[in-house]
C-alpha cells in the first residue's frame, strides 16, 4: 500500500480525502499544518507555492489541494481568493449577493498540487451547480450549504457523505489516483 503525506489545517478536508481514497490502494498521512497562501486568483500558482512550502517543511513527497469557487456572473471571481471572500461574507450573504446577480451558477474547482521530491504535477476536478437563494444544511465545511451540484436538489452540506461520490474533490484525486497507479508500475 502507498502511503502518501497530505498537508492541510482543514480537518473536513482531511476527512473527505481519507474518505475518497480509503477504496484505493493509498493510504493518506494526514499532516495538520497551516501553510500560509499567496493571494492569487492564479489557482495553479497559488498550489504550486503552498505544495512547494509543504515540500520544504516536510522533505518527502506530500500534495496539497486548493478548491475555489468561479461565479459565472462575476467573472469566475473569486477563484483562489474564495477563502477571504468566504470568511468576510460568511452563508447567509454570499447566497444574498449571487442571487441577486440574476445568475446563480458557479464552477467548484479543485486544484491538487503534489510532490514527487523532483518534479510538481497538478490535478483538477469541478463541478458545476447553483446557489440557492437561503444556505441548506450544516454551515460548518465552509461553504458546502450554498452549493447545489447540477442534477440535484440538495446541498453538499445536505447531502453529507453522498457528497463524497461527486464532489471536485473526488473527481481531482481520481485523476491523482490515476497517474499513481501509472507511475508505480
Amino acid at each position: 500500500m502507498k502511503k502518501i503525506r497530505f498537508v492541510s489545517n482543514n480537518q473536513y478536508k482531511i476527512v473527505e480525502v481519507k474518505q475518497i481514497l480509503e477504496r484505493s490502494n493509498i493510504e493518506v498521512i494526514p499532516i495538520n499544518l497551516k501553510i500560509d497562501e499567496i493571494q492569487t486568483d492564479d489557482v495553479k500558482k497559488l498550489v504550486k507555492d503552498k505544495v512547494l512550502k509543504a515540500f520544504d517543511i516536510i522533505g518527502k513527497e506530500v500534495f496539497v489541494e486548493h478548491t475555489g469557487l468561479y461565479i459565472r456572473s462575476l467573472n469566475d471571481f473569486p477563484g483562489g481568493l474564495t477563502q477571504i471572500f468566504w470568511d468576510k461574507l460568511g452563508a447567509d450573504t454570499f447566497a444574498k449577493i449571487v442571487c441577486s446577480l440574476g445568475d446563480a451558477f458557479l464552477i467548484a474547482k479543485t486544484v491538487i498540487g503534489y510532490c514527487d521530491s523532483q518534479k510538481i504535477h497538478f490535478f483538477e476536478g469541478k463541478i458545476g451547480g447553483n446557489v440557492p437563494d437561503t444556505p441548506k444544511g450544516n454551515r460548518d465545511f465552509q461553504w458546502d450549504c450554498v452549493f447545489i451540484p447540477e442534477g440535484h436538489k440538495k446541498t453538499f452540506a445536505e447531502m453529507g457523505c453522498l457528497k463524497n461520490d461527486i464532489s471536485m474533490r473526488k473527481k481531482a484525486i481520481e485523476n491523482f489516483c490515476k497517474y499513481l497507479t501509472r507511475s508505480s508500475k
